[in-house]
């Protein structure tokens, strides 16, 4: 996705001829620009209840301000300020419910969750992409404010009882801050030594996931990209980012990059 001419025009050309992704790339479709903000939205299904989890708003762009390439996301807020009971509803009337009744009328006996990439523009919703998994990092701010326990959901979906189960959310929001390596999304290097902050000075109020790390020997090193997602949990949205940065400074790795603009809404 650009909004200019000549980037999308390189992209598509670099994609034909496989540099891009490879075989993957050779086949492009061109769609619509829309104009409007991101959201994500994510429910779980047995085939015919479904319940609704919170709304999130992930941070693709490498750079300060939604700028540079695209990565795998670098940082999440929930819930998302735009989202407004108006805007809920449409939701659910306009993606979620045919969504449910058109994986019915298909037959598709499916049992999980459901991605709902959906761009708001001018207050309505437009589906940009479906996945049947959680999003990264969206997962990382979604599963901490969910008060119910996570293996009676699942248990309720395999048996096909999640009508008789209330899904409770917390009124709390959350922040995620990807740390990554130097030169992420483009090439890096593995294997730099990962310095943790003590488990005293971290509050019950924040959590470090890990992502791209592995052990050698005695020692966490980086093993990927993005290496791994410090999340925060406030009563208030701008006290989630707050905790969130608090701990992403206590982690240090020889070329640590993260954006300093996560809870930002433009």
């Amino acid at each position: 996705m650009t909004e200019d001419y000549s980037e999308a025009d390189k992209a598509v050309r670099d994609m034909i001829r496989g540099a891009a992704f490879g075989d993957a790339g050779k086949e492009v479709v061109i769609e619509e620009f829309l104009k409007g903000v991101e959201v994500s939205m994510f429910a779980v299904t047995d085939g015919e209840a479904w319940r609704l989890l919170p709304s999130a708003m992930d941070y693709k762009r490498i750079g300060e301000g939604n700028t540079g390439p695209n990565t795998g996301g670098m940082g999440a807020i929930s819930p998302v300020p735009h989202v407004t009971p108006e805007f809920m509803e449409k939701v659910k009337n306009q993606v979620v419910i045919p969504t449910i009744r058109g994986i019915q009328r298909d037959g598709i006996p499916y049992r999980g969750f459901l991605f709902f990439g959906l761009m708001k523009v001018q207050g309505d919703p437009y589906v940009i992409e479906y996945n049947c998994r959680l999003g990264d990092p969206e997962t990382q701010i979604i599963l901490p404010l969910l008060e119910t326990d996570l293996l009676h959901l699942m248990d309720g979906l395999s048996n096909g009882l999640l009508s008789e189960i209330d899904v409770s959310i917390s009124p709390k929001a959350a922040a995620t801050v990807t740390l990554a390596s130097q030169g992420y999304p483009g090439d890096y290097a593995k294997g730099k030594k990962i310095l943790l902050p003590n488990p005293k000075d971290r509050s019950d109020h924040q959590l470090l996931f890990h992502a791209g790390t592995r052990l050698d020997g005695d020692e966490v090193v980086t093993a990927g990209g993005r290496v791994m997602a410090s999340v925060g949990l406030g009563a208030e949205l701008e006290k989630a980012v707050e905790k969130a940065y608090e701990l992403a400074e206590k982690v240090e790795f020889e070329g640590v990059q993260f954006r300093s603009d996560i809870g930002s809404v433009g």
